[in-house]
């Protein structure tokens, strides 16, 4: 994904395919939602929808979790 899309244009059809495989794959390698709007130019938000659509599971936020403290051995 050299080339940044125009901000606001419609993205359909294979065009809009062809993005979302792509979002996909480097999603499920480990780039975040935000890496990935930079990087397109796009919103956070349109991001997000279009890994939606694709069928991805989205990740956690991370950081801190207020889970069970492990038992110290």
């Amino acid at each position: 994904m050299a080339e940044t899309l125009k901000k606001g244009s419609r993205v359909t059809g294979v065009a809009r395919d062809k993005l979302a495989a792509d979002l996909k794959r480097k999603y499920d390698s480990g780039s975040s939602i935000r890496a990935l709007a930079e990087e397109t130019g796009r919103s956070y938000g349109f991001v997000h929808r279009m890994l939606s659509e694709s069928g991805v599971t989205l990740r956690g936020r991370g950081g801190a979790t207020r889970g069970k403290k492990a038992a110290s051995a």
